[in-house]
């Protein structure tokens, strides 16, 4: 497989070379594997720390910045983050007013956090965490006991940051974190596998005649394989499959994710499929956000994420953010 890359070896501390050089508002610490915002800690604010293997880019470092994260933690590719990574992110952003980690469920991110909010307890860090299992294809994975974590995280990161920003404690934060999971539920489909840079190969055959139902962010199986479908069937699937669990009463945030390979002139198409569905089903959108935000790689595919909101959801979701993937309103 032709890549982009000097060695598989090197890829992640290449990405943040680069990204460091892109993004000056960023502090970006290559050996120890760090993301933050360069003016933290910002003084009586809560901090929100994430993170997760990298390849999904631009989950998670992708989110740092005023009115989302306050710092990210990137793995190895599809690799959980150590805790020692966490702690440092959780101190360096840490002003006193407590951290909030937002983990998504998978096994190895929620032990890691899980000793990493031990250790920072005992520097004495505050810390309360959420965990994110929006994912309604499968009820446990290879990965999880569990749901999957997967687009809901964004809408988590961005709500929850402008909670922080506007100077909510640390358990009105959470609060609002948690809600936003709840009212959150995703489905994804593949039409390709994922190659990471180590194996060189597609990690799992997908015959080209074929589409995976309900596919996990790291190639993950889903719930059934078929031949391939219109982009209105996928959409038809997806959304009743998300709306069979969400059963939502009021309006919804919508999120067209690529998985990393589809190109926007594809997403904005199946975008118009799933309003669609979504006007047949009598389900109003509040707001829709289309693009590569929750990625597995190279893997050919989509996401939908629905989150059912309130007033205050809404607005805390139109706040203002500046992240190197999600800015509005500044």
């Amino acid at each position: 497989m032709k890549m982009l890359i000097n060695v598989p070896e090197t890829v992640v501390a290449d990405a943040l070379r680069g990204m460091a050089a892109a993004h000056p508002e960023l502090t970006v610490d290559v050996e120890n594997r760090v993301v933050v915002r360069r003016d933290a800690p910002v003084a009586g604010k809560v901090a929100l720390v994430s993170g997760g293997g990298s390849g999904h880019e631009p989950l998670h470092a992708g989110f740092v910045g005023p009115g989302m994260l306050s710092a990210a933690c990137p793995g190895e590719v599809f690799t959980s983050p150590v805790p020692d990574q966490m702690v440092r992110a959780a101190a360096a952003v840490d002003s006193g007013a407590g951290v909030l980690f937002v983990v998504k469920n998978y096994t190895g991110d929620v032990l890691n956090f899980e000793m990493a909010a031990e250790l920072a307890e005992d520097e004495g860090i505050q810390v309360t965490q959420v965990v994110v299992d929006d994912d309604v294809a499968v009820s446990d994975s290879t990965f999880t006991a569990g749901r999957r974590g997967t687009g809901a995280t964004l809408f988590v990161e961005k709500i929850a940051g402008a909670a922080a920003d506007e100077g909510a404690p640390l358990e009105r934060v959470a609060s609002v974190a948690r809600q936003v999971n709840g009212s959150s539920r995703s489905f994804g489909v593949a039409l390709s596998a994922v190659t990471t840079p180590a194996k060189g190969s597609p990690t799992f055959d997908l015959p080209s005649g074929e589409l995976e139902l309900g596919i996990g962010i790291h190639g993950e199986p889903g719930r059934e394989r078929r031949p391939m479908m219109t982009s209105g069937e996928i959409a038809d699937f997806a959304v009743d499959a998300v709306l069979e669990d969400l059963r939502p009463s009021g309006p919804v945030l919508a999120l067209v994710n690529g998985m990393g390979a589809t190109p926007l002139l594809e997403l904005y198409g199946f975008n118009a499929e799933v309003q669609r569905v979504l006007s047949e089903r009598g389900v109003p959108v509040a707001r829709t956000l289309v693009g590569n935000y929750v990625t597995s790689l190279d893997m050919a595919g989509c996401s939908v994420t629905l989150c059912q909101v309130d007033e205050e959801l809404l607005r805390l979701w139109d706040a203002p953010v500046e992240t190197p993937a999600l800015r509005w309103g500044r």
